[in-house]
């Protein structure tokens, strides 16, 4: 599967912001960064998430923007990237309750298929190890579905309703299982969604891709939380603004409250993170979110930006003319390890839970 260097994810894409994403559509595909990732229950509210309503929304909205940008590009020519990679479009399938056999998966392929409007989905993934068992509060044992959803996802591929399997937030020892298991039937296993280091390394030795989620740390890399980028060293204020580096809004999502508390909790254990980001992206004309990207790349993986907004995908676009040198990755791994800072999300939004409906469901990478 041959995709861009960077991909554009859709979790915060609704319908109110209809004519801004197509435009981000157009500009991510003609920018070359058309890989976009996406799932059956993106689109839909917390409430109707909890409730099993709205699923497919984004899919619906996302399929239409792409043939439309399809359509615009037979017209006209991007002056920067004339031939760019055709888009590749990646859902995920969400194991849920009353999902119990392979045919459910074979079943909520074909309604994303159809809901997309390809004849084949380019990569679609499982969208978190099968941790939803509500009964469990209960002290009801939890059967686990895991390989019945990957029988699925074997079949979909034999049927020809996909072109690639992925999984997504699965660690070393999961993703290990099942690469065998997918074998076994003789089915690639192309992709995990994950973020881990860990993960990345075992997706490398396995030949499986790493997409890489909050590649800028929900907008702390971005440094629009740090006024470190404002101020020298000595707290005083800088008198050539002009020389600093810009700070692009490549992650500027809608926050909450509690995310925002969390995050800004980060910001002084960060700040000599930040000032390293800076500095590093002067001498490539880049600002902190274009190096935040180009580091997750340097690691091996594939960095998913949340973009919602045309600046998001002018500002994540701008990391792939350059790439950066080993000093310069050693540079950042020295600053990074000193905050002693290992972040997994903020509010609800963690690497190692879900917010299901009836509660919170958390998970071990490993």
């Amino acid at each position: 599967m041959t995709v861009p260097k960077i991909a554009v994810g859709t979790i915060s894409w609704t319908k109110n912001d209809k004519e801004e994403l197509k435009a981000v559509v157009q500009h991510s595909i003609d920018s070359g960064v058309g890989l976009f990732d996406t799932a059956e229950r993106y689109g839909a509210s917390g409430a109707e998430v909890a409730l099993g309503l709205g699923w497919g929304a984004c899919e619906t909205e996302l399929g239409s923007y792409v043939r439309e940008a399809l359509e615009h590009r037979q017209q006209y020519k991007h002056p920067r990237n004339a031939d760019p990679l055709p888009p590749v479009v990646a859902t995920k399938f969400t194991p849920s309750p009353w999902r119990t056999t392979a045919e459910s998966v074979v079943e909520a392929c074909e309604k994303s298929r159809e809901r997309l409007g390809v004849d084949s989905i380019d990569l679609y993934q499982i969208h978190m190890p099968d941790i939803v068992h509500p009964l469990a509060k209960l002290g009801l044992k939890a059967e686990f579905k895991d390989e019945i959803y990957w029988e699925g996802l074997a079949q979909c591929w034999h049927k020809g309703l996909v072109k690639n399997c992925g999984v997504s937030n699965y660690g070393p020892s999961l993703l290990k299982r099942c690469h065998a298991f997918l074998a076994a039937r003789g089915v690639p296993l192309a992709s995990n969604l994950e973020g881990a280091q860990a993960a990345v390394d075992t997706g490398t030795l396995l030949g499986v891709r790493t997409l890489a989620y909050f590649p800028l740390a929900m907008g702390l890399l971005t440094g629009k939380y740090h006024d470190v980028l404002e101020r020298d060293q000595g707290g005083q204020q800088q008198q050539q603004q002009q020389h600093r580096p810009a700070i692009t809004p490549a992650s500027h999502n809608r926050r909450s409250a509690l995310e925002e508390k969390e995050l800004r909790s980060y910001v002084e254990a960060t700040n000599p993170l930040l000032r390293v980001m800076a500095a590093i992206g002067e001498q490539h004309g880049a600002g902190p979110t274009q190096v935040a990207l180009n580091w997750v790349v340097s690691k091996g993986a594939v960095p998913v930006v949340g973009c919602r907004t045309l600046a998001h995908v002018e500002g994540a676009a701008k990391c792939l003319d350059w790439s950066l040198t080993r000093d310069e990755v050693e540079l950042l791994e020295q600053a990074a390890d000193a905050t002693g800072v290992t972040f997994e999300g903020a509010g609800f939004k963690r690497s190692s839970e879900k917010f299901v409906g009836y509660g919170v469901e958390t998970w071990k990478l490993d």
